[in-house]
């Protein structure tokens, strides 16, 4: 007589969100929303910093305005979607995983556009600099916060709970000869 076991385990995952836009000022006072802004502040003040000077038509200002502009309106849009619930809506989309990308990306950029700002000898563009490398760390805290999320298997909204069980099975079977 001869027994076997078999394991099987099963993972069971429930998502549940609600399908509906609606409006959530409650985002704002959370990490996340608090981290996006800060984001949209400082890609302005750094934005501003660079188009009051003198030299802002120079090459390193005009990278520096291009990385705070297209933070600022990607930043601002995706605060917008989850404001919204837009994130919930479609949450099949990978948002977690979007955001923590570009947030990375933009905190290299931020390193490399704030490093070439402050290697010249103009006021503003010192003062767009220390922006740039305050944007870069909460860009990204807020992309070392996304990989965690994504990791655990988080969705951008909504809840995902995650069940995991595992089952034993014996089987004997006799060998006759």
């Amino acid at each position: 007589m001869t027994d076997y076991t078999q394991t099987a385990t099963v993972t069971q995952t429930t998502t549940v969100t609600q399908p509906y836009i609606r409006y959530d000022p409650a985002y704002v006072r959370t990490i996340p929303g608090i981290i996006k802004i800060v984001c949209i502040v400082l890609n302005l003040i750094g934005f501003i910093c660079i188009e009051v000077s003198y030299f802002s038509y120079h090459s390193r200002g005009s990278f520096f305005n291009t990385v705070a502009m297209m933070g600022f309106w990607f930043t601002g849009i995706m605060l917008v979607f989850y404001l919204f619930h837009v994130c919930e809506k479609f949450h099949k989309i990978p948002w977690l995983k979007i955001e923590m990308y570009f947030c990375a990306a933009w905190a290299l950029l931020y390193m490399l556009a704030s490093s070439l700002a402050a290697a010249t000898n103009v006021e503003a563009f010192l003062a767009a600099a220390f922006f740039g490398y305050c944007a870069m760390i909460a860009y990204g805290y807020d992309a070392f916060l996304k990989y965690k999320a994504v990791r655990s298997g988080e969705i951008a909204q909504g809840d995902r709970a995650v069940h995991v069980s595992q089952q034993q099975q014996t089987i004997s079977t006799v060998t006759t000869y």
